[in-house]
């Protein structure tokens, strides 16, 4: 018995998440991945067309599966369906495409009559026209992730600029153009075993400046109760109740207004981080889900007496990362600091205006939050990186 994970591109989840859970549950592993040899050797890799489901199927006939999960927002309705044709634990696949196309996630809330987000799909080529009044709005791809191509636009101008800068890059690539949410902007961890569901936390995110939205900045902060009720009507209007989910919101005169549900964990390496907040094998909790495990059986905290916040380094131009702190872990009295690069020194990259800018995440957990501000800024102030551009 196996298990099975499909992947993408090599990622921090699945190397240092995923992996070393599976080998403490004594569970062998094969990534099914499009993309092999960009894995590391140590990793038992098969080449499969990871987003079509019955390829994905016809991979596992070797071995018989155990469980097959996937932690990539592209890869999660193909990954569902498989896990139904093969009779395992997954996801609902309707629930994972809704998740994924935002388009459709906006109408079926708005169809449950829990919110209404006026939005506006665009077609490949079709011109960008919307509603008067919609400004200031949100464009991005509908199936996107990463706040990659998703912009503010203040007007018809600002929306046709940016629309056409997208479709250069990306020709064939859907939109959809959103009223702006106003609100601090939040985030919700779930698991479910399809029948129950336990919040895992939230965190107050700080993003920098438009018009692209980057996380610069984590605070943990699990909604309140009132919220956490608002929240999950909405997942489960979505249909979400199975394995890891991640939920982006604003709250706005004390109501909910989703930004987007990713059906999978929180990512950059937030969810290393989570796990170590909570004090608890998060990965392991995700696998024995997909076993067919029951929530009962994870030995969730029902509260966290600490306190955790999270910055990212980002790089602020294009060019070649020339210097940089490699991964750290320091105690400064009761504060845990760590330090992980997520990106290699040597490398060229563009700037992006997303994640994909990030050169490392820096966290501290303690016992509250000023002690926590102050021993990461103090850590922080200690580490340089370098960009020659």
């Amino acid at each position: 018995m196996r298990l099975y994970i499909t992947a993408l591109n090599p990622t921090d989840a699945v190397l240092d998440g995923f992996l070393p859970a599976a080998a403490s549950l004594g569970l062998p592993v094969t990534v099914l991945t499009d993309q092999p040899e960009r894995w590391p050797p140590t990793v038992t890799v098969e080449r499969c067309a990871v987003r079509e489901a019955a390829a994905v199927v016809a991979a596992t006939a070797a071995d018989r599966p155990a469980a097959l999960l996937s932690n990539s927002d592209h890869l999660q309705e193909a990954t569902a369906t498989a896990a139904r044709k093969l009779g395992l634990p997954g996801k609902d696949p309707e629930a994972a495409r809704l998740c994924k196309d935002k388009a459709e996630a906006r109408r079926v809330i708005a169809a449950a009559g829990l919110d209404r987000v006026r939005a506006v799909a665009l077609d490949p080529g079709a011109p960008p026209t919307v509603p008067g009044g919609m400004f200031p709005a949100v464009v991005k791809p509908r199936t996107g992730v990463a706040s990659e191509d998703a912009y503010l636009v203040a007007d018809d101008r600002e929306l046709a600029t940016r629309v056409a800068e997208i479709r250069g890059r990306r020709p064939d690539v859907a939109l959809v153009v959103e009223e702006y949410l106003t609100g601090e902007l939040r985030t919700y961890d779930t698991l479910g075993d399809g029948t129950a569901l336990a919040g895992t936390g939230g965190w107050r995110t700080r993003l920098g400046p438009p018009p692209t939205f980057t996380e610069e900045s984590l605070d943990w902060s699990p909604p309140a109760e009132q919220i956490e009720t608002q929240l999950r009507a909405r997942l489960d209007a979505l249909g979400v109740g199975f394995g890891a989910c991640h939920t982006e919101y604003v709250v706005s005169d004390g109501r909910v207004r989703l930004i987007e549900v990713n059906y999978r964990l929180i990512g950059d390496r937030m969810d290393l981080i989570l796990a170590e907040l909570l004090g608890v094998p998060l990965f392991e909790y995700v696998i024995r889900l997909h076993l067919g495990e029951p929530l009962t059986a994870l030995d969730l905290p029902a509260a966290v007496d600490r306190h955790a916040r999270v910055e990212y380094v980002c790089a602020h131009s294009s060019g070649r990362l020339v210097a940089a702190p490699g991964a750290l872990d320091l105690v400064d009295g009761d504060v845990r600091l760590g330090c992980r690069p997520l990106r290699e020194v040597g490398r060229v990259a563009e700037h992006t205006g997303t994640n994909r800018d990030y050169l490392a995440v820096l966290h501290a957990i303690g016992p509250d939050e000023d002690s926590v501000r102050a021993s990461l800024a103090t850590f922080r102030d200690g580490l340089q990186w370098t960009i020659a551009e």
